[in-house]
């Protein structure tokens, strides 16, 4: 069993494996299509807009400091690229709960071994839509207040330069709670119950949900690994509410 803090890389790599299967690349194909149409989306807009943004964020100095532009840009635009990516990636999220969490149903028939949830019907699929949206709206009334004050601390001046890493450091946060809440809902844990969790494996979270903030932010191979994550996430899951069984039973 790895370390906590490097637990994260090998629950990614196994999903990667998982959802290339033959027996769960059908599952995969639906929320492949929406995150392909997304990224283009994305990709265009910010390729419009994206040296304006920079531009609106960056503090007006005066002529004296001007040589300070040249350490505060590439500041501002890594904090232009996480809070582009970071939206972004929230909204496919949203639009592809149903289907994640469906995904993430099948992986974990494929790892247990055994298929406790109903068989495959698209009324099942379209049952689960209600479900799955009202917890992806738990998950931006959680995200957004959050997001605001970040937003807000963008736009002070002198302030604003620790933004791009507390922007890091919440989208990683966010990154584990987006994935890992699939396999969590599935099996109706609430969501209090879920942070709560979360937190007792802080490291092991931080670590998966850093890896998954890495590779999303790679063009092209992010619209693979957003279905890897789920996999990745169910793993996880799996492994570490196991693990807390078993330490329940021995103590």
């Amino acid at each position: 069993m790895p370390a906590p803090v490097l637990s994260g890389p090998q629950y990614l790599r196994e999903g990667l494996k998982l959802v290339l299967s033959p027996s769960l690349r059908l599952f995969v194909l639906l929320p492949l299509a929406i995150n392909l149409v997304l990224f283009v989306g994305l990709i265009y807009l910010a390729g419009h807009q994206f040296s304006l943004w920079v531009d609106t964020l960056m503090p007006t100095l005066p002529d004296w400091l001007n040589f300070l532009s040249y350490i505060l840009w590439p500041i501002f635009v890594v904090l232009v690229v996480l809070m582009v990516f970071f939206t972004f990636t929230m909204l496919a999220n949203v639009i592809a709960a149903p289907f994640n969490g469906f995904l993430a149903e099948k992986v974990e028939v494929v790892v247990r071994g055994t298929d406790d949830f109903p068989s495959f019907s698209w009324g099942e699929l379209i049952a689960m839509i209600p479900r799955t949206l009202s917890r992806e709206m738990r998950k931006l009334g959680y995200f957004l207040p959050r997001a605001l004050g970040l937003f807000i601390l963008s736009f002070i001046p002198v302030v604003n330069i620790i933004a791009a890493p507390l922007w890091l450091l919440f989208g990683v946060w966010m990154m584990a709670i987006q994935y890992i809440d699939y396999p969590a809902d599935n099996h109706k844990l609430g969501w209090n119950e879920m942070l709560a969790w979360l937190r007792q494996k802080r490291w092991q979270s931080m670590s998966f949900g850093g890896i998954v903030y890495l590779v999303l932010l790679i063009p092209v191979v992010n619209i693979l690994m957003m279905p890897a994550a789920v996999a990745g996430a169910t793993l996880f899951w799996v492994r570490e509410r196991g693990a807390d069984a078993l330490e329940r039973s021995t103590a």
